[in-house]
């Protein structure tokens, strides 16, 4: 049987996205469900600028999801998850690549940043003002190039690629944020992420994430494990105060 060690929390869109591509490709994972600031030493060293996800098995240890779906992908060709002819498969690394970048700094670290990890991770006042100019400026190009990318049935590549992979985890913590884009103004991408996050592989995580969201970080591992999560014996997780990595958004 195929398993691995997937470091992260289910609420992280990046996590989600290794813990999809592991249950697309058949991987059985044990979750530390570590929000990254309460990381401890021994997780700086496995992920030097302290982000999750991290992946281990019997035979690597690594960070980043692209690097690590990209590893997925290698070890464990089939199904694919990328797109065998190389003009697709280019195209769906660039979505990859706009997700985790573009989307990212709209969908997570602007909005659902001041909508949920400030108040729950600093201390500081939900920034609803933030969040509005986020939704009314920033969230919009980004739905506008979605639309154009959206299949009107299935998905963007044929079969679930690692583009639907990258993209559709932002729309789960866009909803934590209670920010829902207007279906009637990006008809083919809502309907197209809704498909998605009905999928087994995106839906289960999203709802180990949700009921997260609104607990308290010290009691993540419990609750998980009264929802039958198959968690680590150990975790990565410190009481302390949190830190900021080197690359954190403040």
């Amino acid at each position: 049987m195929k398993s691995a060690t997937v470091i992260g929390s289910p609420i992280s869109p990046y996590a989600r996205k290794v813990f999809a591509a592991c249950a697309l490709k058949g991987i059985e994972i044990e979750i530390d469900p570590l929000v990254a600031f309460y990381g401890d030493e021994h997780f700086t060293k496995l992920s030097p600028v302290r982000r999750i996800p991290v992946y281990r098995d019997a035979h690597a240890t690594l960070c980043d999801s692209s690097v690590i779906c990209q590893y997925l992908e290698d070890a464990y060709p089939t199904p694919h998850l990328y797109p065998k002819d190389i003009v697709k498969r280019a195209e769906a690394r660039w979505l990859e690549e706009f997700a985790d970048t573009r989307i990212a700094d709209v969908f997570a670290w602007k909005i659902f940043q001041a909508a949920v990890i400030d108040p729950g991770v600093w201390n500081r006042p939900r920034d609803k003002a933030a969040v509005e100019r986020a939704v009314m400026e920033e969230l919009p190009p980004v739905m506008d190039y979605l639309e154009e990318w959206a299949p009107a049935h299935g998905y963007i590549f044929g079969d679930i690629s690692i583009a639907d992979i990258s993209i559709v985890p932002y729309f789960a913590n866009l909803s934590w944020a209670r920010v829902e884009p207007d279906a009637n103004r990006w008809p083919k991408t809502m309907a197209w992420v809704r498909r998605l996050r009905d999928e087994d592989a995106f839906a289960r995580f999203e709802k180990m994430g949700a009921p997260l969201v609104r607990t308290q970080i010290a009691d993540h591992r419990r609750v998980l494990g009264e929802m039958g999560v198959k968690l680590t014996a150990d975790t990565h997780m410190t009481r302390t105060d949190p830190r900021r990595g080197p690359l954190t958004v403040k």
